[in-house]
C-alpha cells in the first residue's frame, strides 16, 4: 500500500487521485484532485508538510521531501506545490515551493526555501540553489540554475497541456480499476 502514517499524520488525497501501487506517500502529506504520483516516487511529509495542488503529476522516481521547524525557522521548509505542475523523472524537490503551471525538468535538484512562482519552466538537470527567487515566465537552466530568456506562449500553454495529459493517462489507468 502506498499509503503510510508518520506519527498523527496520515496522507489525505482530493479526488480521482492517481497513485501507483508502487510510490511511496507518507505523513502529513494533502494531494489536490486530478493529481498524480507514479512508479517508486517518494513523497515523505514525517518532519514538515507536503501540499500538492490539483491536476499536478508528479513522475517516476521523484523524492520529495522537507525540512523540520527550528528557533531560528519555526515553519522550517515545507513542499508546496501547485496546480496543474509536471514534475519530471527523478526529480529531488526539498522543502521549496511552485506556484502553478510550471514544469521542472529531468534529473533537476530544486532546494529548500526556493520559490518558484507561476509559468516557470527548470530546464533538465538543473539544479536551484538554496532560498533563490526565481520570476514567473522564464526559463532557468544550469547548475547552479540561471535565467537563460523569457518563455514564449505556446511554451506557457504547454504546462497546462502536460498536466492535462497527465490527467487523461491517470484516468485511464483508474478506469482499469488499477
Amino acid at each position: 500500500m502506498p499509503l503510510g502514517p508518520y506519527l498523527d499524520a496520515f496522507p489525505e488525497l482530493g479526488s480521482r487521485v492517481y497513485l501507483h501501487p508502487s510510490c511511496q506517500v507518507i505523513g502529513d502529506v494533502k494531494i489536490g484532485d486530478d493529481s498524480s504520483v507514479w512508479c517508486n516516487a517518494v513523497l515523505r511529509g514525517d518532519v514538515n508538510r507536503i501540499s500538492i495542488g490539483r491536476g499536478t503529476n508528479i513522475q517516476d522516481l521523484t523524492m520529495c521531501h522537507v525540512s523540520h521547524a527550528t528557533k531560528d525557522k519555526p515553519e522550517g521548509s515545507p513542499l508546496i506545490i501547485g496546480d496543474y505542475v509536471t514534475v519530471g523523472h527523478s526529480v529531488i524537490l526539498h522543502g521549496c515551493r511552485i506556484g502553478n503551471e510550471c514544469l521542472i525538468g529531468m534529473g533537476s535538484i530544486v532546494m529548500d526555501d526556493v520559490v518558484i512562482p507561476d509559468h516557470v519552466l527548470i530546464g533538465a538537470g538543473s539544479l536551484v540553489s538554496p532560498g533563490k527567487k526565481l520570476s514567473s515566465g522564464m526559463l532557468y537552466m544550469g547548475r547552479p540554475a540561471r535565467a537563460v530568456r523569457e518563455l514564449t506562449p505556446e511554451e506557457i500553454a504547454y504546462f497546462r497541456y502536460s498536466a492535462d495529459h497527465y490527467i487523461k493517462g491517470k484516468d485511464n489507468y483508474l478506469s482499469q480499476g488499477a
